[in-house]
């Protein structure tokens, strides 16, 4: 039978109220000027006006001939006086029975109020006999009718995807003030650990939470510094943090945070700034250390793998979108029905891996199987996390369950 420790509730930290703290104690990274495509998915530190309309004069939608609208309708034969091309300094007018040919992006000529496309005409001898009668504004693109001179345009806080570094360009802008990338140094500790490829020694494994952090790191838009392993000693344990340190903006540590005699990694981070340990009420993840060192947050973040990697989803991930300057912290979440039994401990909040089917019109959630904290395969074969509340100790199949979401929904 597994022995079960008893937690004292009084012991634990909510994890809304450590969450809570954790956020409050970030903020966007100072905003640093960049060209269009090193902005590429930053965050908009200013709002954005237009410079100008935008398009900045009328232009045409279409390849087709210039006409004056109100003077013609289908079977009108116009003489063709001239033609316009994207970028052509030279805008002859259409008169009275006359038209001019266009191509598409090119200024509209003084006194042509439609473009008839060159698919609706027949074309002989210098003239055209239109097959429809246009109207006016006719496949002309409007100038200022994408924006206008002054209006904002983007907003601060907003990223930057295609659309924006496209409507930047198209506004001529070429570089804009956003939150830089966060830095994220990932390290490991722990004498038991070696590094992949090595060949493991009696009592030793492969090193994987430094590696599943950093890819964590990356998958948010941040940059990922992997550090080497450090050994539970004192000396070693300080020259790691404070290497780390040097260059990034956020530390984040895995092992020796718990209770153990050998658990140095939470001694030595008290020592170097101002972090503090508490008993989160979830699982996996109770043993949790945050704080800063010299002005840079630091995540202590429990040893084993999967603890550390809900750890992450939950609790550092949304720190490092707010430090990007995002106001959209969470991940996506569904609400789904359990396909089956679950139990959680008392007064914690548990995450269990799921995998998430499609049904006639809501979700099934199933548990990927064993959902210990050293089964990183739950993670793996997972397609979100399910929360439990702390007020429940079970919850029975068919009830619904929130679920935040580790893959795109298909």
């Amino acid at each position: 039978m597994a022995h079960r420790h008893h937690i004292d509730p009084d012991e634990l930290t909510a994890l809304a109220d450590h969450r809570r703290q954790i956020l409050s104690a970030v903020a966007p990274l100072p905003p640093v000027s960049a060209s269009l495509l090193e902005a590429r998915s930053l965050v908009l530190a200013q709002d954005v006006a237009a410079p100008g309309d935008i398009p900045p004069f009328a232009n045409s939608a279409m390849d087709g001939f210039a006409v004056r609208a109100a003077e013609v309708g289908e079977g009108s034969r116009l003489r063709v006086v001239g033609e316009i091309a994207a970028g052509s300094p030279d805008l002859p007018s259409p008169g009275a029975g006359e038209a001019v040919r266009i191509m598409t992006g090119a200024p509209m000529p003084a006194g042509a109020t439609a473009v008839v496309p060159v698919e609706l005409v027949t074309e002989s001898d210098g003239e055209v006999v239109l097959d429809t009668s246009p109207e006016v504004g006719d496949n002309i693109r409007a100038s200022g009718e994408s924006a206008r001179r002054g209006e904002v345009v983007l907003t601060a806080g907003r990223p930057l995807g295609p659309a924006e570094i496209g409507m930047l360009a198209a506004m001529g802008i070429p570089r804009v003030e956003v939150h830089p990338r966060v830095r994220v140094a990932t390290l490991a500790t722990g004498d038991e650990l070696v590094e992949p490829g090595t060949p493991l020694m009696p009592g030793q494994i492969h090193e994987s939470n430094s590696y599943a952090l950093a890819a964590q790191v990356a998958e948010v838009g941040a940059v990922a510094f992997r550090q080497q392993i450090a050994r539970d000693d004192r000396a070693a344990l300080r020259k790691a943090f404070t290497d780390a340190l040097a260059t990034a903006d956020v530390l984040v540590t895995s092992g020796g945070v718990s209770a153990g005699r050998y658990d140095l990694s939470k001694q030595v981070l008290a020592e170097l700034g101002d972090v503090t340990f508490a008993k989160v009420a979830m699982q996996p993840g109770m043993p949790q250390a945050f704080g800063s060192i010299d002005g840079v947050p630091v995540f202590g973040l429990p040893g084993n793998p999967v603890s550390a990697a809900v750890s992450f989803e939950v609790l550092v991930r949304p720190a490092i979108r707010r430090m990007q300057g995002r106001t959209d912290l969470n991940r996506p979440r569904v609400t789904a029905r359990l396909a089956e039994d679950v139990r959680s401990p008392e007064h914690k909040v548990s995450f269990l891996r799921v995998t998430l089917e499609r049904g006639d019109d809501d979700w099934l959630a199933t548990t990927t199987g064993a959902q210990g904290s050293g089964i990183l395969r739950s993670m793996v074969l997972a397609d979100g996390l399910a929360e439990i509340p702390a007020d429940r100790t079970s919850m029975a199949a068919g009830e619904p369950v929130v679920v935040h979401l580790l893959v795109d929904p298909t």
